[in-house]
């Protein structure tokens, strides 16, 4: 996994407006240590808050204390353990762990993220976020610890039942990685054609770039720019071309 989508909602009717309001406004500033502070303060007299204790594991993550927001993400799957947005969280954390410590030890947590991910899945079989997730992390994994393209394709297939454009992307990934580039394109410039969204245009010009194709990325930017109207298009082909 190279990261982990965490969206933070601020449930009003749970903490009162006043703090929520204090919330956000950390938030906005990025200053998540008073947000975490602050959460922490009122988890002390609520400790049973659901939405607190999620929102604190959210702005650990955004901090990348990955073991604070596992221990927070843990409470969450054991109290609710129904919730497929939990088990995909606690997922997450314990994946972006695995990112940061020795491979031996990476093995040791290889399995709980799996299995919480597949639990997600199985929970709610809407769940876009988790699909994903597997569709990366099985096509990362070697074989002999489970890893397999085919059951990446299978999840692709999943999203694709739900979102077009998330199977196309996720095809196109899977066969960039195995280095099948002529399926890759195909399957990037689907998405782009079925969402002609600016994720499809900077996942197209990514490819490019990956491929040493400097025009082709620029012409797909180009694009994009001109039907969205976007100033990061223009900011891409900057980096690209100095």
């Amino acid at each position: 996994m190279k990261s982990l989508i965490i969206l933070l909602c601020f449930p009003i009717t749970m903490f009162g407006q006043s703090l929520t309001l204090e919330i956000q406004q950390y938030f906005d500033l990025k200053d998540f240590t008073k947000a975490e502070n602050r959460l922490l303060d009122y988890l002390e007299d609520n400790p049973n808050n659901i939405e607190a204790i999620e929102l604190l594991g959210d702005f650990y993550g955004h901090q990348k204390k990955w073991n604070n927001a596992i221990e927070s993400y843990k409470t969450l799957v054991d109290s609710v353990p129904n919730n497929a947005n939990y088990h995909y969280k606690y997922g997450g954390a314990l994946g972006m762990k695995a990112l940061e410590v020795n491979k031996l030890k990476a093995l040791t947590i290889i399995d709980d993220v799996k299995q919480a991910f597949l639990t997600a899945a199985h929970l709610d079989p809407n769940h876009i976020d988790t699909r994903w997730a597997l569709v990366e992390l099985y096509m990362k994994l070697p074989g002999i610890i489970g890893g397999s393209k085919n059951k990446s394709l299978q999840y692709a297939n999943e999203l694709e039942a739900l979102s077009k454009v998330d199977g196309y992307l996720a095809k196109g990934y899977i066969h960039e990685y195995d280095d099948e580039l002529e399926q890759a394109e195909i399957y990037y410039k689907k998405a782009l054609h079925v969402g002609n969204s600016k994720t499809g245009y900077i996942k197209l010009s990514d490819f490019y770039l990956n491929q040493d194709k400097q025009d082709e990325a620029i012409h797909v930017l180009k694009e994009g720019y001109a039907k969205l109207n976007d100033e990061e298009f223009l900011k891409r082909i900057t980096e690209i071309t100095k």
